[in-house]
């Protein structure tokens, strides 16, 4: 039995003297006879998935934290999502604090899979590095990008222990009854089943259902957990929208004491507060936001001046007057981070009562603000900030539609409109625009990149089915709100920064010039020249070249996938994309708590200076530990926001190509091809932005096209077109994985 062996391996392992063996080299050593070897290897196996010893280089055994060549390091872990060749990988939790994550952006270290044990996709887990040798071709070898992409797999790790569970849902399918009930899992980065050790009494084989994570000892049985909830049946109205709700782990709704305490506050304004601030009521302050929006947040007023200077005000609402820290709604609002917009629904940092109520600056209702009065010279440099706590009075809620079409009116079209609030307004969108326009040209001119995008978005019917799509392209109407929210955003960032008072910055740092070469050589591709891509002007050159052409979604995503990505920090890096050396984030306090924390710093600066323009008592801010903190917190939460927005909207767009291939097979579509690789063409269509594959095997006839890779283009053997980076094609669809989200597209 291995049994007898443990204790002697713990024993020789553990001695003074010991000396990293292999399991050959350890039988000899402890004299176990050929007719033991088998079970002798089963104990070693136990040991080694227990923990308490760990494989080395060339297969040796030791204890943990022995060898001099080892480091345990926390982070978390992420399995590729292919059951088939799982593949994983460790993120260290700081990358700083081993040399192994040194000039690597995006530090990862690959697990092999017996070296993961018990560990599940998006646990946090104490792993041992291990520096392999390299190959004797590389000692010699050039230190170049290649050089270094194969020197970062020079180590791999070993899960020691498995520090916390991921509180990721658990969501699949329901199959079988009693003590053979299980789970099989929609996503395929966790194991293929789950057994089942409780089950809920209105479940049927076959439901979608959430469970939790129980316990898991041994990888070579099935982990266990208990089912949660019943979603429904596959394909029922709504269920493929709250399988990615729970799989991200998002709140649907409020606890009872932050909605109650939500009930308790008055949306009448007392006199007593208004006199204590600017009264901005009379004052043509008026809002622009998407159609279907109901929390508006922002608010302008555009002032020019005889001399050609403007003001303009930046009036916010004032979150923070209602939402005070430690409160049931802060500990709330800090904990989701943020509003999250998915395809069919909007799951709010804020209970209604305010993101929709007493906060949303609604027209013709008196609402508190927290403003940013800012001037500018005649040729849109800002040339001076203040801040005040106003109360406002909105003269009309425009939609982003509904402003560009006025901005669009002559003068003299303005001045027959019907009413003189309508003549006023459009003169002042007019004028609004002309302040906006010099201050987006003048970010430009500073090295700021154009990295904006058409929107399509997913329409949907009573039912939440896909039935069309809306494309929102990127206007003068937003470019105009845009441009004055970035300006209130830096005029508050470099308020705090000279400030002795710790606050959340919004930062973009400079991305890796490996990276950025690799961008140049895709738009290099589709026939564009590229020179030093580290130098702003070249990019700024390129992204004004590409405009209007069918290449300009591909080359911009690629160019926004080789920066960094944007986060909260305490400390003002700065923003690369925006071409900022002081940014914030101020102006959404109703769906950003980064914004909500800058008000109540705001506030407390000013209060320093017994200003006038700061009247309340300003709440507690938190100190640089826990600022640091939530600036992390909110990191997150922003991120799985946004992943989780995509995965709904790429569902529903998804399902609206096979609603319109239902009603006509035929239906093609024309794209682009984006990349080029072994296992076929990636294309995006170009009126959907949807992406998708053809694959090599689904390219006809047989054998009609080979892979040239040196070139990375599919040629045909007869006069078909080549597909290569930038070749646009005619496509049909061909099969779709609702699970895993892919398409596979057909020539046409």
């Amino acid at each position: 039995m291995k049994e007898k062996f443990i204790p002697l391996l713990r024993e020789h392992l553990g001695s003074e003297d010991y000396r990293p063996q292999n399991k050959s080299e350890l039988a000899r050593a402890l004299q176990v006879a050929s007719k033991d070897r088998a079970e002798f290897r089963d104990a070693i196996v136990s040991l080694e998935r227990s923990g308490e010893i760990v494989r080395g280089r060339k297969g040796r055994f030791e204890l943990p934290g022995r060898s001099s060549r080892r480091e345990t390091v926390t982070g978390r872990l992420e399995c590729s999502p292919d059951r088939k060749r799982r593949v994983v990988h460790f993120v260290p939790d700081d990358p700083a604090s081993h040399r192994a994550f040194r000039g690597m952006q995006w530090p990862k270290v690959f697990v092999p899979a017996h070296a993961a044990g018990t560990a599940l996709h998006g646990d946090e887990v104490e792993v041992e590095l291990i520096e392999r040798e390299p190959p004797r071709w590389h000692q010699h070898a050039n230190r170049n990008r290649q050089g270094r992409k194969f020197e970062e797999e020079f180590w791999q790790a070993k899960v020691i222990r498995v520090l916390t569970r991921s509180e990721q849902g658990i969501i699949g399918i329901f199959h079988g009854k009693g003590s053979r009930a299980g789970l099989s899992p929609d996503d395929l980065r966790f194991p293929p089943s789950f057994q089942l050790i409780s089950v809920l009494p209105d479940a049927v084989p076959g439901d979608v259902v959430v469970a939790k994570f129980h316990d898991w000892t041994d990888p070579g049985l099935m982990p266990m957990a208990e089912m949660i909830k019943v979603l429904g049946r596959e394909g029922s109205p709504g269920v493929d929208i709250l399988k990615v709700i729970h799989r991200y782990g998002l709140p649907i709704d409020f606890p009872p004491a932050v909605l109650a305490e939500a009930d308790l506050i008055e949306e009448a304004i007392s006199a007593e507060e208004i006199e204590r601030r600017e009264d901005w009521r009379d004052r043509e302050v008026f809002t622009i936001d998407p159609e279907d929006a109901k929390d508006f947040d922002d608010a302008i007023c555009v002032t020019e001046n005889e001399d050609g200077t403007f003001e303009l005000a930046v009036h916010i609402a004032d979150v923070s007057h209602y939402v005070k820290t430690g409160s049931e709604l802060d500990k709330e609002a800090r904990k989701r981070g943020n509003s999250v917009y998915l395809a069919d629904r909007v799951i709010p940092m804020l209970p209604e009562k305010l993101s929709n109520g007493v906060c949303s600056l609604k027209p013709n209702v008196e609402r508190l603000t927290h403003a940013a009065i800012l001037q500018f010279d005649a040729t849109g440099k800002m040339t001076a900030s203040r801040f005040a706590s106003c109360v406002i009075r909105s003269h009309r809620r425009y939609s982003y539609e509904e402003a560009f079409a006025v901005m669009m009116l002559s003068r003299e079209a303005i001045a027959a409109l019907e009413t003189e609030k309508e003549r006023s307004l459009g003169h002042h969108l007019k004028r609004a625009w002309k302040l906006a326009s010099m201050i987006r040209e003048r970010r430009f001119e500073n090295g700021a990149l154009d990295l904006d995008f058409p929107e399509v978005r997913v329409v949907l019917d009573e039912k939440g089915k896909a039935v069309g799509v809306k494309k929102s392209l990127y206007d003068e109407s937003h470019q105009l709100i845009e441009e004055f929210m970035l300006s209130a955003n830096e005029a508050v960032a470099c308020e705090t920064k000279n400030a002795p008072a710790p606050s959340i910055y919004r930062i973009h740092e400079d991305p890796d010039p490996a990276k950025l070469e690799e961008f140049a050589d895709l738009a290099r591709s589709f026939g564009h020249r590229v020179g030093d891509a580290t130098h702003r002007p070249e990019l700024q050159k390129l992204l004004a070249g590409i405009k209007g052409k069918l290449e300009e979604h591909s080359v911009k995503l690629a160019l926004l996938k080789s920066l960094r990505r944007a986060a909260y920090s305490t400390d003002p890096l700065g923003h690369y994309g925006l071409s900022k050396v002081n940014y914030t984030h101020f102006t959404s306090p109703i769906r950003r708590y980064a914004d909500l924390v800058v008000h109540r710093v705001l506030r407390k600066i000013l209060s320093r200076r017994h200003e006038e323009t700061a009247p309340e008592t300003p709440d507690r801010t938190p100190i640089v530990p826990e600022m640091s903190e939530i600036a992390q917190h909110i990191s997150k939460t922003e991120r799985v926001a946004a992943d989780a927005e995509k995965e709904t909207q790429q569902l529903k767009m998804i399902e609206y190509l096979e609603h319109v291939c239902a009603e006509d097979p035929e239906a093609t579509f024309d794209a682009t091809v984006t990349d080029v690789r072994a296992i076929g063409a990636f294309v995006e269509l170009n009126e959907l932005l949807v992406k998708g594959l053809l694959r090599r095997e689904d390219l006809p006839p047989r054998d009609e096209y080979f892979f040239d890779r040196p070139r990375k283009q599919f040629k045909s053997r007869s006069n078909r077109p080549t597909l290569t980076i930038g070749q646009r094609v005619d496509v049909r669809l061909h099969r779709v994985d609702r699970i895993r989200g892919f398409v596979d597209f057909v020539l046409a």
